[in-house]
């Protein structure tokens, strides 16, 4: 490292949406060590895109760019292109696998002043949260109190509205509370609360999405289906409050600052939970189907959204 206090660095960033937006905290931390660093990342754009929007970085790089695939290659002959675009980095922080480190040297042999690699995941026989996994490389930057609380400070396209987000899907059904009881809490919110409600998913969950809104009055539920993540965000922001699963979303929401309430399954809560002032887990042993209606009401009502 230079010793200038606006080095350029890049943070490279593969994984899923959660594994992002638990790794926020870290380009907080840079940006509040190095406030005219030219910060960037190196990682996949459709989800790394709120970062952008957010303001904590100035751009993202795709990691599927096919030219880096040499990278990983024992002695690659690399293109000259990316030899170019990793020389120009004070700072290198990678939190891709790389068990050989045949990435890290292949990078350094570009010229990087400083690389920091850093863990990919956390060690699940450790109940050490992961943000505060993906931070402690930082401290070989000298930077030892970043806040673990995941932060996406983006703007809502209007002013917020009585509208509670909910987002019945994640990556694994193993994940998620039972179909028949979200269409249960559905018919309750319609019929006991005022609130307007937006039910999102993603590929995967389209049919679940109109299954569960079959028959349910139009004028008071909406349905955002593959709606880009930059957009979801935003749409998200002006909500008044989010239920859902361990799941990518539901840490979207909870960085946004949203009251947020969880729906807790076999995923071990200690390490992968979104951290914040406004989320509540409801974790029934690690059961979903023991959670019951009346356990989210209650803890929707202690979030301020049951009454609507």
């Amino acid at each position: 490292m230079s010793g200038t206090d606006a080095p350029r660095i890049l943070v490279i960033r593969g994984g899923a949406i959660g594994d992002f937006v638990l790794t926020l905290p870290v380009l907080t931390a840079l940006r509040d060590r190095f406030p005219k660093a030219e910060l960037e990342i190196l990682g996949y754009p459709r989800i790394a895109a709120m970062a952008v929007e957010a303001g904590l970085v100035r751009a993202v790089h795709a990691l599927e760019s096919p030219g880096l695939a040499m990278f990983f290659t024992p002695n690659g002959a690399f293109d000259l292109e990316w030899r170019e675009f990793f020389a120009r980095y004070a700072i290198v922080i990678s939190y891709l696998f790389d068990p050989d480190g045949i990435f890290e040297e292949n990078v350094k042999s570009c010229g990087v002043g400083q690389y920091i690699a850093a863990k990919y995941r956390p060690d699940e026989t450790k109940a050490i949260h992961a943000s505060e996994v993906f931070l402690k490389p930082l401290e070989q930057l000298t930077i030892f109190d970043g806040d673990p609380v995941a932060r996406l400070p983006i703007e809502p396209f209007e002013a917020t509205e009585p509208c509670l987000a909910m987002h019945p899907g994640s990556g694994s059904d193993s994940k998620n509370w039972p179909e028949e009881k979200w269409r249960e809490l559905l018919e309750y919110l319609l019929a006991k609360t005022t609130l307007q409600l937006l039910l999102i998913g993603g590929e995967a969950e389209g049919e679940k999405l109109h299954r569960l809104a079959k028959g349910l009055p139009g004028e008071r539920l909406e349905l955002a289906e593959h709606v880009p993540l930059n957009r979801l965000a935003k749409r998200l922001a002006k909500c008044c409050g989010f239920v859902g699963h361990d799941s990518g979303v539901t840490h979207i929401a909870s960085a946004l600052g949203l009251p947020t309430l969880v729906l807790w399954g076999p995923s071990r809560e200690a390490i992968w939970r979104p951290l914040g002032e406004r989320v509540r887990v409801l974790n029934c042993e690690n059961q979903l189907a023991n959670i019951t209606i009346e356990n989210v009401i209650e803890e929707l009502n202690a979030l301020g959204m049951e009454s609507g």
